[in-house]
C-alpha cells in the first residue's frame, strides 16, 4: 500500500507520523510546497524507525507529485490554519485555490485514488473536491466528523470519569462552530445512555464545549490543533486500508439521505477498502432532524461563496 500526505505542517506531519508508526503502508509520501520542509519531515520521523521498530518508508518532496504516483489514499492537509478569532469559514478563499490545484496534480498520477480531505473549511473543500475531480463520490471523505466525535468523547468521559474508549458517541452535520451536532441523546457508556449520568444542564455543557472545542484549542495555542486531527485523519486511512468496516462520521455526498442533496456534510459511513462504503440511517427526532436541516443550509450557503470565488 501507498499513501501520500499533502501538507507537510503539524496536522499533515503528525497524520504521518501515525501511518508510520502502525505500519499502514509500505511507502508514504509527504508533500509540501516549501522547499525541504517535507524532506526534513520526512527524514526525522524515519529516524524513529529504529527506535519505534516500523519499517514504512516516509520520503518527503517538494511540490514533486509524480512521486505521488500510485497512491492508495491521498490525505490533503494543505491550506492555512486558523488563527485567534479566525473562522473556517474566512478560510475559503485562499484554500479552495489549494485544494482544487492539489486534487488536480494528485489524479494526474493516481486517478483512481481515495481522498481523505482534512484542509478547512471541511464541508466547502469536499464539496469541491467532489464537483472537480471527477472521481466517485464513495472515494471522497472530509474528516472533520471523526475529530468531532473523538473531542465529544473527551467531554463527555471527563464528566464522567470514565475512559473515552468506552463511549460510544457521534457528531454529525456540519464542521463548524455553530452547524456540528452532537449526538448526546444517542450516546452510551458501554450501551449505557450518558443521559442517564448526567444532568440536562451537564449535557447541554458538554454539548456546547465540543462545538467550539477547535476554537477553544485555538485561543489556547494560537493556531489550530494538530495531534487529534492527525490521529482522527490516520484512523479513516487505517479504516480504509485494512477494510475495517469502521462506523465513523465522516463529511460525504448526500443524495437524499437524511433529507438532503448536491451537499457534502458529516453522517455516519462504513469505512472499508472501497472508501466510504454505507451511509448509516440515525433515527434522529424531530428536534435532531431540524438542527441537521439547518446546518445543511448553512453549509449550502458557504458552498455558494465558493461557487462564486
Amino acid at each position: 500500500m501507498k499513501v501520500t500526505v499533502v501538507g507537510a505542517g503539524a496536522v499533515g506531519a503528525t497524520c504521518a507520523d501515525n501511518i508510520a508508526r502502525k505500519e499502514l503502508a509500505q511507502e508514504l509520501v509527504l508533500l509540501d510546497i516549501r522547499e525541504g520542509f517535507a524532506e526534513g519531515k520526512a527524514i526525522d520521523m524515519m529516524q524513529t524507525s529504529a527506535l519505534l521498530n516500523f519499517d514504512t518508508k516516509v520520503k518527503g518532496v517538494t511540490n514533486d507529485y509524480a512521486s505521488t504516483a500510485g497512491s492508495d489514499v491521498v490525505v490533503i492537509t494543505s491550506g492555512l490554519p486558523r488563527k485567534p478569532g479566525m473562522t473556517r469559514e474566512e478560510l475559503i478563499g485562499t484554500n479552495a485555490g489549494i485544494v482544487k490545484s492539489v486534487t488536480e496534480n494528485i489524479l494526474k498520477h493516481s486517478p483512481d485514488t481515495i481522498i481523505i480531505v482534512v484542509s478547512n473549511p471541511m464541508d466547502t473543500m469536499t464539496y469541491l473536491t467532489l464537483k472537480t475531480s471527477g472521481l466517485a463520490k464513495n472515494k471522497i471523505i472530509g474528516m472533520g466528523g471523526a475529530l468531532d466525535s473523538s473531542r465529544f468523547k473527551y467531554y463527555l468521559s471527563q464528566e464522567l470519569g470514565c475512559s473515552p474508549a468506552d463511549l460510544n458517541a457521534m457528531v454529525i452535520g456540519g464542521h463548524g462552530d455553530t452547524t456540528m451536532i452532537p449526538l448526546i441523546k444517542h450516546a452510551t457508556w458501554n450501551g449505557v445512555p450518558v443521559t442517564q449520568f448526567l444532568s440536562k444542564e451537564k449535557q447541554d455543557e458538554i454539548v456546547a464545549a465540543t462545538m467550539v472545542g477547535g476554537a477553544t484549542l485555538t485561543k489556547l495555542i494560537g493556531t489550530s490543533a494538530w495531534y487529534a486531527p492527525g490521529a482522527g485523519t490516520a484512523m479513516l486511512v487505517e479504516s480504509i486500508l485494512r477494510d475495517e468496516k469502521k462506523l465513523v462520521p465522516c463529511c460525504v455526498a448526500l443524495d437524499g439521505e437524511y433529507g438532503q442533496s448536491d451537499i457534502a456534510i458529516g453522517v455516519p459511513v462504513v469505512l472499508g477498502k472501497n472508501g466510504w462504503e454505507k451511509i448509516v440511517d440515525v433515527k434522529l427526532s424531530e428536534e435532531e432532524q431540524q438542527a441537521f436541516a439547518k446546518s445543511a443550509e448553512a453549509v449550502r450557503s458557504m458552498n455558494s461563496v465558493l461557487e462564486l470565488a
